[in-house]
């Protein structure tokens, strides 16, 4: 008897993720350390050396977990989001030549991991699970994968947290969304929805153990960082970071005060990829609650929404970053179309995958 493998969304995405990850060590010698993209401002000291990008801090701390935030541009707000370097200096036996593998073996898994709960989510909607490939190769997360950054693993475990409390399994869903926070505090997003869910619905039992078990851990491991290194980790970004706003799309807007040319082409750019869609987001999930339609993916769509046009210049400025951070929102539009029977909206969101754009000239990545 012949078994037959049917292919899964998930599968693909680890096939073409793997395809990827080749090819960039085959451009690059076979090195893995490529993937960090390390400056020498700061793994050398250097005043004058290159930046590099977010994913050296990533490889200075799973390098030595202890010692490594002395390498990074704002020690506590990198240690926030210590989970993904900590699996791979655990993966690497404490090996630091290892490492650089185990940081992209990591993001692996986890992209892949992301994508099969993510069909798991929709199947459970009676929609076709193929639609998580919008996941699984949404040009955000992949940057993850070439990057070394935290989003693959904090989206995966944010995912699986939601299969997991879809399935009313609280005791498992509640430690991963710990779990995602600690990897990336922009999935705390996705739990303060939940958590307006559950008071909008008097769920106070339920809504104090998200809270408590979820935020607290967080809140913990920020007063770690407080005492270790003298400041908490929250904030709107590394160096050269500037601060939310205040007004909708101020932070887009601003750019037109640097270089209108730069602001007519990051229109252009960001316009329909993240800007409409957050619009849409913001009215859609505002109709539904007016009318009392609650659930927690549509308030989940609010919360996710309601952020980025606050977003600061720092981040829209940079088309890169404005993918990662909109990561929680092409997973929520996702879920709510699947929930809502949106075919339109759900065929729609295949247009994220332009945003892989951003990862084909090499010479254009941040360093």
């Amino acid at each position: 008897m012949i078994l037959q493998l049917r292919p899964k969304p998930w599968m693909v995405v680890l096939l073409i993720s793997v395809a990827y990850v080749g090819l960039i060590l085959a451009r690059q010698g076979g090195d893995p350390l490529a993937f960090a993209l390390v400056g020498t401002r700061y793994s050398e000291d250097d005043p004058a050396g290159t930046w590099g990008y977010d994913g050296q801090f990533a490889y200075f701390i799973a390098r030595d977990p202890l010692e490594g935030c002395q390498h990074c541009d704002v020690p506590a707000y990198r240690l926030q989001r210590v989970l993904y370097p900590l699996l791979a200096w655990a993966l690497a036996l404490g090996r630091p030549a290892v490492v650089p593998w185990t940081l992209i073996v990591v993001n692996l898994a986890a992209v892949a991991v992301g994508t099969y709960f993510t069909e798991e989510l929709l199947a459970s909607q009676d929609v076709s699970r193929w639609y998580a490939l919008v996941y699984g190769l949404y040009g955000g997360l992949i940057a993850g994968l070439r990057l070394d950054l935290t989003e693959p693993l904090a989206y995966g475990l944010l995912q699986g947290g939601i299969w997991a409390w879809t399935k009313r399994r609280q005791g498992l869903a509640v430690p991963l969304f710990a779990f995602a926070a600690l990897s990336k505090e922009t999935t705390l997003i996705a739990v303060a929805g939940f958590l307006i869910f559950l008071l909008l619905n008097g769920q106070w039992r339920e809504m104090a153990l998200l809270g408590i078990g979820v935020v607290g851990p967080f809140l913990i491991w920020q007063g770690v960082l407080w005492t270790w290194l003298g400041e908490p980790g929250v904030g709107s970004g590394g160096a050269m970071a500037t601060s939310f706003e205040w007004f909708p799309f101020a932070g887009l807007l601003r750019t037109a005060g640097v270089s209108r040319q730069a602001f007519w082409v990051l229109l252009m750019v960001q316009g329909p990829l993240f800007i409409l869609p957050t619009v849409w987001a913001l009215v859609e999930s505002a109709r539904s609650h007016l009318r009392r339609r609650f659930h927690p993916w549509t308030t989940l769509l609010l919360m996710e929404a309601v952020v980025l046009p606050f977003l600061p210049f720092s981040t829209w400025r940079e088309p890169l970053a404005m993918a990662r951070l909109s990561t929680g929102l092409v997973a929520a539009t996702l879920l709510y179309g699947a929930r809502h029977h949106r075919r339109r909206v759900l065929n729609v969101s295949f247009a994220w995958l332009a945003t892989l754009a951003l990862l084909v000239n090499e010479s254009q990545l941040p360093i």
